[in-house]
């Protein structure tokens, strides 16, 4: 008996049907014609199958980076290449951005956008499969199928934009995620217009269609919730990781670098040319919670010019840029703006490399650079008021013991600990303003 999916039963149907040799009969439709659908399937299989392994590769170094230690990432064309990165890379960028994982507040790290992008290729794999096996796909089918695609390939449309335009960086792994997306999208279409037929059904296939998706995010995401890595209580996260012996600035060397009216109090000990602080910045800027800090910063050149805790300048130029800073914000004439502070900072962190360069061979070339560029640090910069006031905000820094370390962040007086200004920044700080927030009561 002939199955009813290979006919269209549809009101203008044809009234003629085929045998399996692909010739024409009185019910009409070529399951020779049909029988060529299986190559945009089996191309979009392939294309599922790929995206799924990008966006395992990206999980996989998502969940090993819970464990509050520095690991490699792979940031390859080739995911299984054994090219990985330990310093800092646009892989590793875009991992540590907001953008790489929801819900972080709640859960330690956040579910990983690339878990559901392993959930959503997995299944148009399973689909694309089935029909492949099957050999024809109905009107129906295709067009679910095509819709199907959609959705990766519009995220990946949504993920690329803000990559260029928030995080500014790309990662290899997830341009194999968007290439596989985009190339699922065409296949899904040319399905949908090889498809022939149908047996009525089509509005009760496309509902089972999409419990079926959701069922294969759904149980993803139970999944990983239930084994991913837990904030670990005994390893510092919300509890901190010290407090500040001598908090007060009776010397007025901290700058509002990120004022909140109402925010929690927030002090950030900071290298103006330190990449590390760099991305931290960004990160919090980035997140909803950097509107909850009421932020000060202390500055912490690693720059042996001015800093006689470092033998060798880490980051040659950071003293002229903190004095720059500091006369701009008023620290020094008590005449100045913090908001100028912040420019500076600002323009510190966009030039960071070329700053660098300058400072190794010519630093007071960049001292003349920043004059041009901020005038209002004229007769201040590399004068003995601002050097003083410099050396009096190194002194704060030995004052509270801290580490030769940057950037180093305190909520409410407790510091908040180097691993957590990661992938574990929201759900840490949150936490962590939460019982400011209880103490204060």
């Amino acid at each position: 008996m002939a199955n009813l999916d290979d006919y269209d039963l549809s009101p203008d149907a044809p009234s003629k049907s085929t045998d399996d040799s692909g010739s024409t009969d009185e019910m009409g439709q070529l399951k020779g014609a049909s029988g060529l659908v299986r190559i945009p399937l089996a191309l979009l299989l392939i294309a599922a199958l790929c995206g799924a392994w990008f966006a395992a590769t990206s999980t996989s170094d998502f969940v090993q980076h819970l464990d509050r230690e520095v690991h490699k990432i792979h940031c390859s064309y080739n995911p299984s290449a054994e090219i990985e990165s330990t310093i800092e890379s646009p892989c590793r960028t875009v991992m540590l951005s907001p953008y790489s994982s929801w819900f972080r507040q709640d859960y330690w790290g956040g579910i990983p956008v690339s878990l559901w992008a392993i959930a959503v290729f997995a299944f148009l794999a399973y689909r694309a499969g089935h029909l492949l096996v099957r050999g024809r796909s109905l009107r129906s089918e295709g067009f679910f199928l095509m819709m199907a695609t959609l959705l990766p390939a519009l995220m990946s449309a949504l993920y690329y934009w803000l990559a260029i335009s928030k995080v500014g960086a790309i990662c290899k792994v997830c341009q194999g995620i968007y290439w596989s997306s985009a190339a699922a999208a065409v296949f899904g279409i040319v399905t949908l217009v090889m498809s022939k037929g149908s047996d009525g059904k089509g509005i009760g296939r496309f509902a089972l269609g999409l419990v079926e998706g959701t069922a294969f995010v759904g149980i993803l995401t139970g999944v990983y919730l239930t084994m991913a890595p837990k904030a670990d209580p005994n390893a510092g996260g919300p509890k901190g990781c010290g407090t500040l012996a001598q908090p007060a600035d009776e010397n007025g060397i901290m700058i509002a670098i990120a004022p909140q009216a109402g925010g929690t109090p927030t002090i950030e000990v900071l290298d103006p040319l330190c990449p590390s602080c760099k991305a931290f910045d960004t990160r919090l800027r980035a997140s909803e919670m950097g509107s909850k800090l009421d932020m000060k910063g202390v500055l912490f050149p690693l720059d042996a010019t001015c800093n006689w805790m470092v033998t060798q300048s880490m980051h040659p130029g950071a003293c002229a840029i903190s004095e720059a800073m500091l006369c701009a914000a008023g620290n020094v004439t008590g005449q100045g703006n913090p908001a100028e502070a912040r420019k500076i900072l600002d323009w510190a962190f966009a030039h960071q490399e070329e700053l660098t360069t300058q400072a190794k061979t010519d630093e007071p070339g960049l001292r003349k650079r920043l004059e041009t560029e901020f005038p209002g640090v004229k007769g201040c910069l590399g004068g003995n008021q601002v050097k003083n006031k410099l050396t009096k905000s190194l002194r704060w820094i030995v004052a509270n013991a801290l580490n030769v370390l940057t950037p180093q962040v305190f909520i409410n007086g407790t510091r908040m600990c180097d691993e957590d200004t990661d992938l574990g920044l929201e759900y840490t700080l949150s936490h962590m303003l939460a019982g400011a927030a209880g103490a204060r009561k």
